[in-house]
């Protein structure tokens, strides 16, 4: 399988002032897929415009075709699967079947609080993460459900008629810890990762291609404890959190030997941040766009 490339879209523009023509751009520049963040807020962006990811992935399927569509990632931090199926479910329909749902535990950032909680403990994120996914596969593939869990609970939650894709919507799950891959191995049709954090400030390159390799070999064996063959997950690396940082989108060539080396470990699908002027994805529009245009055919 030849290595795609698909870009994430920062929902910061108003829809008429950009974000519109970006997507549209993403497609004719023949992204395998659109992202964007599902944050209520994010980092240095927090005191300028946010968009919703919903409505942004909706308006965006309306104004593509052919491109995938999804977030990366959705997390429990603010959402309950109930609501969120039903959103889901929607946007499969208008899409026409092109969306792919990134789930992750969440963080400790703006989510965590926004809503009046105290950030949960990271044990805590990782047993809401384990119901919340389970949860929202039942709500995604049963037309009435019921369930009373430690976090969520359901009253014959109907969600007819169900997805497009059959028998849901694909799940990407954003995981590296032992009981993240677990459910990566057990409900995802892709499996994301940004690399090892710990590497990002001090870490080399070298370093966090070996560190890529573990959570690689970590997930083969999530899939082994549970008879599932590895091959049949799609990998899917967000780029710009590792220590390349923008290095690899300075040049064609630097990207292609960047995307060499990680195709190497069996990654299927790099994902590359649209460029954001004046921010950590500052980069050359030009040159981003020659790499959409050009990189694959020196793929494997």
């Amino acid at each position: 399988m030849s290595l795609r490339l698909s870009t994430v879209i920062l929902p910061y523009r108003r829809w008429h002032e950009g974000s519109r023509a970006s997507w549209e751009r993403a497609e004719e520049l023949g992204f395998h897929a659109g992202y964007t963040y599902d944050h209520l807020s994010w980092r240095s962006f927090r005191d300028g415009p946010w968009f919703g990811a919903v409505p942004t992935l909706t308006a965006a399927a309306c104004v593509t075709d052919r491109m995938r569509l999804g977030t990366l990632v959705t997390s429990p931090n603010f959402r309950h699967p109930v609501t969120l199926a039903k959103e889901l479910i929607s946007l499969d329909d208008i899409s026409r079947g092109r969306v792919t749902l990134g789930i992750g535990a969440g963080g400790t950032g703006f989510d965590a609080t926004a809503l009046g909680q105290e950030p949960w403990t990271p044990r805590e994120r990782a047993d809401r993460f384990a119901e919340f996914i389970g949860m929202l596969d039942r709500l995604l593939t049963e037309d009435s459900v019921s369930y009373e869990g430690d976090h969520y609970a359901a009253q014959e939650a109907r969600n007819i008629p169900g997805c497009v894709q059959q028998p849901r919507l694909p799940f990407a799950v954003a995981a590296t810890g032992p009981r993240g891959m677990r459910l990566a191995a057990r409900y995802g049709q892709a499996w994301v990762t940004t690399g090892d954090p710990k590497l990002y400030e001090n870490g080399t390159p070298e370093q966090s291609v070996q560190a890529l390799r573990r959570q690689t070999e970590r997930l083969a064996d999530a899939c082994a404890e549970i008879g599932r063959d590895v091959a049949a997950l799609e990998k899917i690396l967000l780029t710009g959190f590792t220590p390349d940082r923008n290095r690899p989108l300075e040049s064609l060539d630097a990207f292609v030997d960047f995307a060499g080396r990680h195709a190497e470990l069996g990654f299927t699908e790099i994902v590359l941040h649209w460029p954001i002027p004046d921010s950590d994805f500052a980069v050359d529009q030009k040159v981003f766009e020659r790499i959409a245009t050009e990189a694959a055919a020196q793929l494997p």
